[in-house]
């Protein structure tokens, strides 16, 4: 076959860009980033090998993802789209991003399922037990404190419909800090699938979302930590696959007052912290939303009531138990594909 002048031409410049993509690209190599949003910090683990997802490019996109999220659905930020809601003092709609539409249908739905033991409303109650963004000395509220306060709370009158919200009481109050990371760690998962990256590891503040594998075709691991409050250590370890995992417990976040435990986690059908002896929660679920706000509800329902309810809607669940000064393990059937 006689080659032309620009057949030759056309197959030395294939040659030629070839060879500029191989100079390029890398062997496919573990990078982190990490920084602060949600009041707490994130921390993301990727395999590439490509130069377009260097650490500083993707960090600016995170950042900027995160801070998007925290203006539509903070109650720490004044400014925050959730937090103008709040303020109003009206019945009347008011149009809201599709993204806190998306968040809030979802905790309306689960809230719904899990007759109401998770409330996004709970926040009077949240902030008059010292919990919140308007974190006050440790005092126990008096009765009618308690009375004055579960009247603002209930997720029966929040609505949702149409990109707009709506709210039955003027005072009522809403406060996502139940799900918000959860749907966080969703949405920079699909940033990262919309950047060509399918293997990594994303956490915020504890609840996590991985996919894929790390280099040399080895699993993610994580490890659920021992609810105590002395030392940082592990109860056991798992291998979640392409699943989100989130864990809710009442071991870090509390305050003692005249020989009473409080817990931040509050049931919303007595207005009070939980009492009972159920001390951590971890789901799997495909959405990090999901498992964010099943932990918690599941946290409020007690052992007994949590397990019976991961069985009726097949959630993967581990369940750790205080029971006489030492820690006792449940799960339910669809956790065991998780166990190591």
């Amino acid at each position: 076959m006689q080659l032309t002048f620009s057949s030759i031409l056309r197959i030395w410049l294939a040659l030629v860009g070839l060879a500029f993509f191989v100079s390029c690209s890398q062997a496919p190599e573990l990078r982190a980033i990490s920084g602060q949003t949600m009041g707490t910090t994130y921390n993301i683990r990727y395999v590439s090998g490509n130069p377009r997802h260097d650490t500083e490019n993707l960090k600016e996109r995170v950042d900027g993802l995160l801070a998007q999220i925290n203006s539509q659905m903070s109650t720490y930020d004044p400014e925050s789209e959730l937090s103008q809601f709040n303020q109003r003092r009206t019945t009347e709609p008011v149009v809201i991003s599709r993204a806190l539409e998306q968040v809030v249908q979802r905790a309306l739905e689960i809230a719904k399922e899990t007759d109401g033991l998770l409330d996004i409303t709970v926040g009077p109650l949240v902030n008059l037990w010292g919990f919140g963004p308007q974190a006050r000395p440790n005092v126990i509220p008096t009765e009618a404190e308690l009375r004055d306060a579960r009247s603002k709370v209930g997720y029966q009158h929040l609505q949702v419909d149409n990109h707009q919200l709506r709210k039955a009481i003027p005072d009522l109050y809403v406060d996502l800090s139940t799900i918000a990371k959860g749907y966080g760690v969703d949405r920079v998962a699909l940033l990262l699938e919309q950047m060509g990256i399918h293997n990594y590891l994303v956490e915020i503040g504890g609840e996590m979302r991985m996919k894929g594998d790390k280099p040399g075709d080895q699993a993610w691991r994580i490890a659920v930590e021992k609810p105590v409050t002395t030392e940082r250590a592990v109860q056991r370890t798992i291998e979640p696959g392409n699943y989100a995992v989130a864990t809710s417990g009442d071991y870090r976040n509390y305050y003692e007052e005249q020989g009473q435990r409080y817990s931040h986690i509050i049931d919303p059908t007595t207005g009070e912290p939980i009492q009972h002896n159920l001390v951590s929660v971890t789901v799997l679920t495909e959405t990090c939303m999901d498992a964010d706000a099943y932990a918690t509800a599941l946290t409020v329902m007690g052992p007994e009531r949590a397990l019976a309810f991961a069985e009726q809607k097949q959630l993967a669940v581990l369940l750790i138990v205080r029971e006489n000064d030492t820690f006792k393990e449940y799960t339910s059937t669809a956790f065991k594909r998780f166990e190591q």
